[in-house]
């Protein structure tokens, strides 16, 4: 007996290599012209032009025109989590990449991972979270404490806004470097914006790579952490 929806057909177009060249560049969260996108997967223009359209047609990507140009971006929250499972089982498997490239490091220790942060520094982020009581995990899954919305309120995050958007309020997102979760979904999103508005981080150019002043990942790693 079949059940459920049939992945063959977003496996098969996740699985080419030109695609998912593609779909791992869009995961920055910016939305790229197919120029841009051809260059990334290393394929002309006409052929990335097809890989687009059978992306956009499939549900995996969305297109919005601005003149004479057209952007795509990830359809959605749903498409990024799955791009990064894929990466963690990937990684946890051994396919990882024959020459790493010289950001390789870097990504590990922060980057994007669509709208929130990842990498070694988000797992110490939400390993510390749990421990000071902000999160805590129960039967509905990770939860937002009430001294832990005190505490987002505190560092400048409106955990109530947060929740009330239509997507998930707080989630455990799997770290494909750390094996570990980060901190996904609303909360999560609105918890990189406010470290941007500090300046206590920022992105770098071209790049999935969040980079910390030394000052900041000080803090991220003992007294934003500790109760």
């Amino acid at each position: 007996m079949k059940d459920g929806p049939n992945i063959a057909r977003v496996a098969a177009l996740i699985g080419d290599p030109a695609r998912a060249e593609v779909l791992t560049a869009l995961l920055a969260d910016r939305a790229l012209t197919a120029t841009e996108l051809a260059a990334v997967a290393g394929v002309t223009k006409q052929t990335v032009s097809a890989h687009l359209a059978k992306l956009v047609d499939a549900g995996l990507l969305a297109v919005e025109a601005q003149g004479r140009h057209r952007y795509f971006r990830l359809a959605g929250h749903d498409v990024a989590q799955l791009l990064e499972s894929l990466m963690g089982v990937a990684f946890r498997t051994g396919a990882v990449r024959v020459r790493p490239g010289p950001r390789e490091p870097a990504l590990r220790k922060a980057r994007v991972c669509y709208d929130h942060l990842a990498g070694e520094l988000a797992v110490v982020v939400y390993e510390g979270l749990h421990a000071r009581g902000v999160l805590a995990t129960g039967g509905e899954g990770v939860v937002l404490t009430p001294s832990g919305a005190e505490w987002f309120a505190s560092f400048g995050v409106d955990a109530t806004l947060e929740a009330a958007r239509h997507r998930a309020f707080c989630r455990p997102c799997l770290d494909w470097g750390e094996r570990r979760h980060h901190l996904g979904g609303a909360l999560g999103a609105a918890l990189l914006k406010r470290l941007y508005e500090l300046r206590w981080a920022s992105r770098t150019k071209d790049s999935r790579v969040v980079t910390f002043t030394t000052k900041a990942e000080q803090t991220v790693r003992f007294a934003f952490t500790r109760a």
